[in-house]
């Protein structure tokens, strides 16, 4: 059955999406109320298949669980080797977005036309040594792209030095391009970090660690937004 996303189109505006990978898996269901009572945009959810990067995290039931709990949009991003057999059932289970990474080994055009076909959006992320010149042939199918700031794998990471320059590289692709696509940032987002990756060109931020990991977690959400959009 196809579904409907709930990912908005770009709007102009700076969208803060936590990551779970870095809550409390005992208090799921209470830390993500915290940061969609604090202003979240999107919930971002890590797939790791223990191959395409050393570590494992959720699989389609953890989606599920929120899928309705949650007026977030599902942010799933599949960090895994083969994402063609994964499309399906996060999509089943309520996927709003699925990104799947350009370095996988299944054909990337094939698994974004799966996706869209089920009515999800799509993305591509990027690795910080990928050039970014190698997204131009899939632009056209893109409603997101997700620039890593760290090597994937594990949250808590420092934001990457090479990474606004990425960050810029991939923004003129986007215009160049003249559709409208998400641009999103993965990794050492914090309040200090923010700022540098929105002047870069990035308009949406995943934060984990400084997040969920804070004393005050709303303080921390508008602390972030406030740094990006220069307030």
């Amino acid at each position: 059955m196809k579904k409907t996303s709930k990912m908005p189109a770009v709007n102009g505006k700076i969208s803060i999406a936590p990551s779970i990978l870095s809550a409390d898996l005992f208090a799921l269901g209470q830390d993500v109320q915290t940061v969609e009572k604090a202003g979240a945009d999107w919930l971002h959810i890590d797939i790791m298949d223990g191959h395409f990067v050393p570590n494992l995290s959720f699989g389609p039931s953890v989606v599920k669980s929120l899928n309705g709990r949650t007026a977030l949009a599902l942010d799933t991003h599949l960090m895994v080797e083969h994402p063609f057999p994964f499309v399906e059932p996060f999509a089943a289970a309520g996927a709003d977005l699925l990104t799947v990474h350009l370095e996988a080994k299944d054909d990337i055009k094939q698994t974004l036309a799966k996706i869209k076909s089920l009515g999800v959006k799509t993305g591509i992320s990027i690795k910080p040594d990928t050039d970014p010149q190698a997204l131009l042939p899939f632009l056209d199918e893109l409603d997101l792209i997700l620039v890593m700031s760290v090597y994937p794998g594990f949250g808590g990471q420092s934001f990457l030095p090479q990474s606004p320059a990425q960050l810029t590289a991939v923004r003129t692709l986007i215009k160049n391009s003249g559709r409208k696509i998400w641009l999103e940032v993965d990794g050492g987002i914090n309040a200090q970090t923010a700022a540098t990756a929105a002047k870069a060109g990035a308009d949406a931020l995943v934060a984990g660690n400084a997040i969920f990991n804070a004393a005050d977690p709303a303080t921390a959400l508008n602390q972030i937004r406030q740094a990006a959009s220069g307030i």
